[in-house]
């Protein structure tokens, strides 16, 4: 797996785990989206997120 496969896995478990909280226990877990979105958004722009440093520390190639 690369660093932009796990990225991608991490940002959608991330979305559909937020979701179901915010159904089934609280609407403010719909902040979690929106931050997970917003991170993907800057992270076009800029080619850089916190999780890909992560991911790269943990030996996954780019």
């Amino acid at each position: 797996m690369t660093v932009d496969e796990a990225l991608r896995l991490m940002a959608g478990v991330a979305v559909l785990a937020s979701v179901a909280l915010a159904v089934w226990v609280n609407p403010w877990f719909l902040a979690f989206t929106a931050f997970v979105g917003a991170n993907l958004l800057q992270s076009a722009f800029t080619r850089w997120c916190p999780a890909m440093w992560m991911f790269r520390k943990l030996g996954l190639k780019g």
